[in-house]
Protein backbone atom coordinates (compact mmCIF):
# COMPACT_ATOMS: atom_id res chain seq x y z
CA UNK A 1 0.00 0.00 0.00
CA UNK A 2 1.08 3.56 -0.67
CA UNK A 3 0.40 6.71 1.32
CA UNK A 4 -0.57 9.99 -0.31
CA UNK A 5 -2.38 13.00 1.13
CA UNK A 6 -5.61 14.87 0.49
CA UNK A 7 -5.71 18.36 2.02
CA UNK A 8 -2.89 17.40 4.37
CA UNK A 9 -4.55 14.22 5.64
CA UNK A 10 -3.08 10.80 4.82
CA UNK A 11 -4.97 8.47 2.52
CA UNK A 12 -4.00 5.01 1.34
CA UNK A 13 -3.98 3.42 -2.08
CA UNK A 14 -4.60 -0.26 -2.81
CA UNK A 15 -1.05 -1.30 -3.57
CA UNK A 16 2.05 -0.16 -5.42
CA UNK A 17 2.42 1.07 -8.96
CA UNK A 18 3.94 -1.29 -11.49
CA UNK A 19 7.68 -0.62 -11.78
CA UNK A 20 9.75 0.94 -14.52
CA UNK A 21 10.91 -1.75 -16.94
CA UNK A 22 7.89 -4.03 -16.30
CA UNK A 23 5.17 -4.64 -18.84
CA UNK A 24 2.00 -2.75 -18.04
CA UNK A 25 -0.84 -4.94 -16.76
CA UNK A 26 -3.71 -5.73 -19.13
CA UNK A 27 -6.77 -3.51 -18.79
CA UNK A 28 -10.31 -3.26 -20.11
CA UNK A 29 -11.81 0.22 -19.84
CA UNK A 30 -14.82 1.92 -21.41
CA UNK A 31 -14.57 4.50 -24.17
CA UNK A 32 -17.13 7.30 -24.48
CA UNK A 33 -19.27 5.21 -26.84
CA UNK A 34 -19.33 2.45 -24.15
CA UNK A 35 -17.18 0.11 -26.22
CA UNK A 36 -14.24 -1.60 -24.52
CA UNK A 37 -10.64 -0.49 -24.98
CA UNK A 38 -7.74 -2.71 -23.95
CA UNK A 39 -4.02 -2.10 -23.60
CA UNK A 40 -3.54 -4.21 -26.74
CA UNK A 41 -5.51 -1.57 -28.74
CA UNK A 42 -2.59 0.83 -28.25
CA UNK A 43 0.25 -1.57 -29.14
CA UNK A 44 2.70 0.15 -31.45
CA UNK A 45 1.98 3.57 -29.88
CA UNK A 46 3.84 5.28 -27.10
CA UNK A 47 1.32 5.90 -24.32
CA UNK A 48 0.87 8.50 -21.60
CA UNK A 49 -1.61 7.20 -19.05
CA UNK A 50 -2.95 10.30 -17.28
CA UNK A 51 -4.91 8.87 -14.34
CA UNK A 52 -6.93 11.02 -11.94
CA UNK A 53 -9.90 11.08 -9.50
CA UNK A 54 -12.47 13.09 -11.51
CA UNK A 55 -12.59 15.11 -14.70
CA UNK A 56 -14.85 17.60 -12.89
CA UNK A 57 -12.10 18.97 -10.63
CA UNK A 58 -9.72 21.78 -11.56
CA UNK A 59 -6.44 19.89 -11.19
CA UNK A 60 -7.72 16.87 -13.12
CA UNK A 61 -9.04 19.07 -15.92
CA UNK A 62 -5.74 20.94 -16.02
CA UNK A 63 -3.77 17.70 -16.40
CA UNK A 64 -5.99 16.57 -19.30
CA UNK A 65 -5.51 19.90 -21.08
CA UNK A 66 -1.75 20.03 -20.37
CA UNK A 67 -1.00 16.52 -21.57
CA UNK A 68 -3.19 17.04 -24.64
CA UNK A 69 -1.29 20.20 -25.61
CA UNK A 70 2.19 18.94 -24.73
CA UNK A 71 1.83 15.58 -26.48
CA UNK A 72 0.30 17.02 -29.66
CA UNK A 73 3.71 17.50 -31.30
CA UNK A 74 5.21 14.20 -30.15
CA UNK A 75 5.47 11.45 -32.72
CA UNK A 76 3.45 8.25 -32.27
CA UNK A 77 2.09 9.24 -28.82
CA UNK A 78 -1.43 8.78 -27.47
CA UNK A 79 -2.70 10.22 -24.20
CA UNK A 80 -5.13 8.03 -22.25
CA UNK A 81 -7.15 10.04 -19.71
CA UNK A 82 -8.36 7.50 -17.16
CA UNK A 83 -10.79 7.99 -14.27
CA UNK A 84 -13.89 6.45 -12.75
CA UNK A 85 -16.09 9.18 -14.18
CA UNK A 86 -18.94 8.06 -16.37
CA UNK A 87 -17.97 8.04 -20.05
CA UNK A 88 -20.70 10.63 -20.67
CA UNK A 89 -19.02 13.14 -18.31
CA UNK A 90 -15.65 12.49 -19.94
CA UNK A 91 -17.12 13.07 -23.40
CA UNK A 92 -18.88 16.27 -22.28
CA UNK A 93 -15.56 17.59 -20.96
CA UNK A 94 -13.79 16.68 -24.21
CA UNK A 95 -16.35 18.56 -26.31
CA UNK A 96 -16.55 21.65 -24.08
CA UNK A 97 -12.75 21.94 -23.93
CA UNK A 98 -12.22 20.98 -27.58
CA UNK A 99 -9.73 18.24 -26.70
CA UNK A 100 -8.74 16.38 -29.85
CA UNK A 101 -5.51 14.71 -28.73
CA UNK A 102 -6.38 12.01 -26.24
CA UNK A 103 -8.66 9.11 -25.48
CA UNK A 104 -10.92 9.21 -22.42
CA UNK A 105 -11.33 5.88 -20.67
CA UNK A 106 -13.50 4.96 -17.69
CA UNK A 107 -13.00 2.34 -14.98
CA UNK A 108 -16.50 2.82 -13.56
CA UNK A 109 -17.96 -0.53 -14.64
CA UNK A 110 -15.45 -3.28 -13.78
CA UNK A 111 -13.35 -1.25 -11.31
CA UNK A 112 -10.33 -3.54 -11.83
CA UNK A 113 -7.90 -1.01 -13.27
CA UNK A 114 -7.30 0.79 -9.96
CA UNK A 115 -6.54 -2.47 -8.16
CA UNK A 116 -4.45 -3.99 -10.96
CA UNK A 117 -2.31 -0.85 -11.18
CA UNK A 118 -2.15 -0.33 -7.37
CA UNK A 119 -3.62 3.16 -7.40
CA UNK A 120 -7.21 2.90 -6.14
CA UNK A 121 -7.86 5.01 -3.04
CA UNK A 122 -9.10 2.73 -0.25
CA UNK A 123 -9.87 5.17 2.58
CA UNK A 124 -10.74 8.78 3.30
CA UNK A 125 -13.22 11.04 1.52
CA UNK A 126 -12.04 9.96 -1.95
CA UNK A 127 -12.34 6.23 -1.24
CA UNK A 128 -13.12 4.28 -4.42
CA UNK A 129 -11.61 6.84 -6.81
CA UNK A 130 -8.28 6.58 -8.63
CA UNK A 131 -5.28 8.49 -7.30
CA UNK A 132 -3.38 10.97 -9.46
CA UNK A 133 -0.81 8.94 -11.39
CA UNK A 134 1.10 9.18 -14.66
CA UNK A 135 2.44 6.06 -16.34
CA UNK A 136 4.36 6.28 -19.63
CA UNK A 137 4.73 3.23 -21.88
CA UNK A 138 6.82 2.43 -24.92
CA UNK A 139 5.37 0.92 -28.12
CA UNK A 140 5.37 -2.57 -26.58
CA UNK A 141 3.68 -1.68 -23.28
CA UNK A 142 6.90 -1.55 -21.26
CA UNK A 143 6.82 1.05 -18.48
CA UNK A 144 9.23 3.94 -19.00
CA UNK A 145 8.05 6.26 -16.21
CA UNK A 146 5.67 6.30 -13.24
CA UNK A 147 4.63 9.02 -10.83
CA UNK A 148 2.03 8.85 -8.09
CA UNK A 149 1.49 12.45 -6.99
CA UNK A 150 2.05 12.64 -3.22
CA UNK A 151 -0.49 15.42 -2.62
CA UNK A 152 -3.57 14.60 -4.67
CA UNK A 153 -4.38 18.29 -5.10
CA UNK A 154 -1.06 18.85 -6.95
CA UNK A 155 -0.45 18.46 -10.67
CA UNK A 156 1.89 15.77 -11.99
CA UNK A 157 5.39 16.62 -13.16
CA UNK A 158 4.68 17.01 -16.89
CA UNK A 159 8.31 17.47 -17.92
CA UNK A 160 9.51 14.29 -16.17
CA UNK A 161 6.63 12.33 -17.71
CA UNK A 162 7.43 13.55 -21.20
CA UNK A 163 11.23 13.10 -20.98
CA UNK A 164 11.25 9.42 -22.06
CA UNK A 165 9.22 10.37 -25.15
CA UNK A 166 11.46 13.19 -26.39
Amino acid sequence: MSQITHKGKPITTYGHLPEKGERAPHFELLKSDLSVATLQDFKGKRVIMNIFPSIDTNVCATSVNNFSERAADLENVVVLNISRDLPFAQERFRKVNEISNGVNLSDFRERNFGKDYGLEIIDGPMEGLLSRVVIVLDENGKILHTEQVDKIEDEPNYLEALKPLL
